[in-house]
This record gives C-alpha cells, sequence and structure tokens, in this order.
C-alpha cells in the first residue's frame, strides 16, 4: 500500500543548476545550451527528484518542467546497460516528440543515450524494428504504449524511472484504463515523477496508488500575466456568438490566432464557417489523422495558416512563442484552463491579447475567474458591426509540403538550398522549415510561390528528385 502525502514544499532553496548534485557531463552539456538558473519549478522539483524520492509537481506550461524531470531521470540512467530504464508518458504526440527531442539536447552529452518515441497515428511495423535494436527511454502515448505491451514487443520490466507529463490532460482523454495496464508492466522498484498543470481529484487517485510518500510542490508560472490583456466582450445572448467571433477577428487582426472550443464537432464546425467567410483557418481536434494533425500545427507553426480553432486536449503540446491573440469562444468552466489558454499568448516577452466572449448564463465562470485570479473583471460592448465590412487577412506566406522527410535523409539546408539555389529567391523569401519522418513543410513569401514550387519539383536533393504541392485552404 502506497503512503500519505507530505506537506507540499514551499519555497525555493536553489537558483543554480550547479547547485545541483549533477553528473559532470550534465552540468557541463546545461552550461553549453545556455541554461545556468533554475526556473521555480526546476527549484522546487529537483532536489528531491535527485534523491530519488517521487514527486509531484505542478506547473504550467513553458514553466521547464521538461528538463526537471529529464535531467532525473538522466541522472538516474546508466547509458551502458542496454535497457529500456525510463518511461515519459504524454497525452498528445506532439508533446511526446517535443519532450524527446529536448531530452536528446539534455543527454547529447552522454555518449549513446538512445530516446524512441512511441505514438499513434504513425506505422507499428518501424517502431517494433527501433524497440528490437534496443533504447534507454520512451516517451510515448498511453494508446501506443500500451499497444507495444499487448503485442509483446515493450518491456518495462527494468524502468526505474516513470514519468507522467500533463498527467491531468491524459485523464482527461479517457487513458485511465490504459495507464492501469502500463502501471502493472513496469518494475513495482521505481521513481514515480507526476507533472500536471492542474489537479484534480483523479490524480491524487493515481498518485495514491502508484507513488511512495510523494513530495508535493506547485510552482508559480514563469509566464508574465502582465504581457497579457485581457479583455471580456458581453453577448446579448448565444446565438449572437458567431457574428461576435467575426467581429473580433476582423477589429484585432492578428497575425496569429488561437480560437478555443469545447467541443471536437463545433471546433470543426467553426472552421468551417470561418473559412467559408474567407478567414485563413483550420481546425486541430482529437478526431483528425495524425496526418491531418501535423501538417496543421506545421501550417500554423509557419504562418500560412492565420487562425487555429482547438480544443483544449489538442492545443496541449502546442508550443509557438508569437500567438498574438487567443479568443475564448466559450468561457472555460475551470479557471485553470482559462489560465493555461490565454498563457499561449504573450509569450517570449512579448505583449498578447487574450479576449473571452461571455454571454449571462457564463456569470458563474466569470467569478470563478475573479476568485481565482484576485482580479475585478469589467465586460465590455462587442466591437462595432461595421468591422463586419473588413476583409479578412491574407497571410503573406503559402505552405509547400515536400512528400520526403527524415527517412529519406532530407535536412532544412537541403530544401534551403533548392529553394535559394538559382537566386531567384532570397533568403527572406522562405520562412519556416519543418522536416517530419516522411515529410517535409516549408513556407514561402506568397508572391514567390510559384517560383518556390518549380524549384523544388525540377531540382533534385539528396541526388533525388520529391513531389511537392502547394496546400490551400
Amino acid at each position: 500500500m502506497r503512503a500519505h502525502f507530505p506537506t507540499s514544499v514551499a519555497g525555493v532553496s536553489l537558483t543554480s543548476f550547479s547547485e545541483l548534485a549533477l553528473k559532470p557531463a550534465l552540468l557541463s552539456n546545461l552550461d553549453s545550451l545556455g541554461y545556468q538558473q533554475m526556473t521555480p519549478i526546476q527549484g522546487l522539483s529537483l532536489p528531491p527528484i535527485l534523491k530519488g524520492k517521487d514527486v509531484i509537481a505542478q506547473g504550467k506550461t513553458g514553466s521547464g518542467k521538461t528538463a526537471a524531470f529529464g535531467l532525473g531521470l538522466l541522472q538516474n540512467l546508466d547509458a551502458k546497460r542496454y535497457r529500456i530504464q525510463s518511461l515519459v508518458l504524454c497525452p498528445t504526440r506532439e508533446l511526446a516528440d517535443q519532450v524527446a527531442k529536448q531530452l536528446r539536447a539534455l543527454a547529447r552529452a552522454i555518449p549513446n543515450v538512445k530516446v524512441l518515441t512511441l505514438c499513434g497515428g504513425v506505422p507499428f511495423g518501424p517502431q517494433r524494428a527501433s524497440l528490437e535494436h534496443g533504447a534507454h527511454i520512451i516517451v510515448g502515448t498511453p494508446g501506443r504504449i500500451e499497444d507495444h505491451l499487448g503485442k509483446g514487443t515493450l518491456d518495462l520490466r527494468q524502468v526505474n524511472t516513470l514519468v507522467l507529463d500533463e498527467a491531468d490532460r491524459m485523464l482527461e482523454m479517457g487513458f485511465q484504463d490504459a495507464l492501469d495496464t502500463i502501471f502493472s508492466h513496469c518494475s513495482p522498484r521505481r521513481q514515480n515523477l507526476l507533472f500536471s498543470a492542474t489537479f484534480p481529484a483523479e490524480i491524487t487517485k493515481i498518485a495514491k496508488k502508484i507513488m511512495f510518500e510523494p513530495e508535493t510542490v506547485k510552482a508559480p508560472s514563469t509566464h508574465d500575466s502582465s504581457s497579457i490583456q485581457q479583455v471580456f466582450y458581453q453577448l446579448r445572448d448565444k446565438a449572437e456568438r458567431p457574428q461576435a467571433l467575426q467581429r473580433v477577428l476582423l477589429t484585432h487582426d492578428a497575425e496569429s490566432a488561437v480560437v478555443f472550443c469545447t467541443t471536437k464537432v463545433e471546433t470543426q464546425q467553426l472552421a468551417d464557417d470561418l473559412q467559408a467567410l474567407g478567414f485563413s483557418c483550420l481546425a486541430l481536434h482529437g478526431d483528425l489523422e495524425q496526418r491531418q494533425r501535423d501538417q496543421t500545427l506545421a501550417r500554423f507553426a509557419n504562418k500560412s495558416i492565420q487562425i487555429l480553432v482547438a480544443t483544449d486536449v489538442a492545443a496541449r503540446g502546442l508550443d509557438i512563442d508569437q500567438i498574438e491573440l487567443v479568443v475564448n469562444y466559450h468561457v472555460s468552466r475551470d479557471p485553470e484552463v482559462h489560465v493555461h489558454r490565454i498563457g499561449r499568448t504573450g509569450r517570449a516577452g512579448a505583449n498578447g491579447l487574450a479576449v473571452s466572449l461571455v454571454a449571462e448564463h457564463e456569470a458563474n465562470k466569470i467569478i470563478a475567474i475573479e476568485d481565482y485570479l484576485d482580479i475585478q473583471i469589467e465586460t465590455q460592448p462587442l466591437p462595432s458591426e461595421a468591422s463586419l465590412h473588413a476583409t479578412p487577412r491574407q497571410t503573406q506566406w503559402v505552405c509547400l509540403q515536400i512528400d520526403a522527410g527524415k527517412k529519406q535523409k532530407l535536412r532544412p539546408g537541403d530544401i534551403l538550398g533548392a529553394l535559394t539555389r538559382n537566386q531567384q529567391l532570397a533568403g527572406s523569401d522562405v520562412g519556416k522549415i519543418q522536416v517530419m519522418d516522411y515529410m517535409a513543410y516549408v513556407a514561402v513569401k506568397r508572391s514567390k510561390a510559384k517560383i518556390a514550387f518549380n524549384a523544388i519539383t525540377t531540382q533534385k536533393m539528396k541526388g533525388r528528385s520529391f513531389k511537392a504541392r502547394r496546400l490551400r485552404g
């Protein structure tokens, strides 16, 4: 039986990574990565993690939690033992990919550490083949990890560190049964690290089930809320909501905006309606195939799409700094979720705007936000109907999809070279380039889209010709 919870840690006693009892290779690598001062979540959680204790840590996205548990599991790792020693569970493939990328960066000073990502939405066979070659750290989603356990392709009996990242969202997505199965396959002699942005009752149930005398830490967000201007627009009735959103988007006219909806069906319908009105818009929700999700996130990140309409769960793992506007199409029932939503804007020192559309029946939700943030909220009238005469923004970038990726040894430099080789395109005409396993996406200036397409399809990269297409919508 797992034991009780001790009192939460109240303050940060350490500020510099050099004060930690980390392996010299990890400390040296941190310095080369520019990591010097710990964030609050790192300062609170790393001391007990490095002592081998189970830890429950509450911190917002962007608080530095990946480095916190990443350093812990790497400290606990024996690279000479080619066995799976660490398992990190994430709610979405996007977050798992981000976590794996950061773990590889943190581990680069330790020779031969292999980090493998196991997520759904991609073929099972290549993952099975990768597992046959061995790995030290597995980062994955509960559903695909459970699939591998069921087929006998994954052995977790020697896991010494189990991490649940964004545990609240995994429960929200219905992964409780999968998590229970995974727990039963892991070694009982392990360290458990649970990181969560919010703390619903289900988290406590999991902690009591798998953790032994955990230390609980709660860190303030490193996000500066003063950089976010919040505006609450009053609706006459709920039927006014769709047009109200148009008026907000046309009035504030942000280069990048996220609109949060409650349900998957509503998210897709709203995105379709905005597209029909001429907005540059795509939906992000759990019913999309992984290929569609990857494409949507790539296009939003490279600014060839202006507006992303998303559910809360799907937007987890969205790591884009320059989002100028967040719109709460419906006010969230949970004030912590509200804070998490608006924290998508005003990041990396930039100013941001968070707009909430408020109907009369949502008064209790506003009161909950007031109490949580200790502020007084005044609603205001919607922007003028005259804004509806404006034309939706046309993005300056378009996106080209190339039917090749990392598996074909394609790199961003290869794509940039093909685009600029004949000097018809300057480097400034090329935007963000993202190369995935079997696909690549590149943003190019709209005025140079035809030239860019011809450059990609008529020139060889890696000695081969690849197909490409311009993504529309």
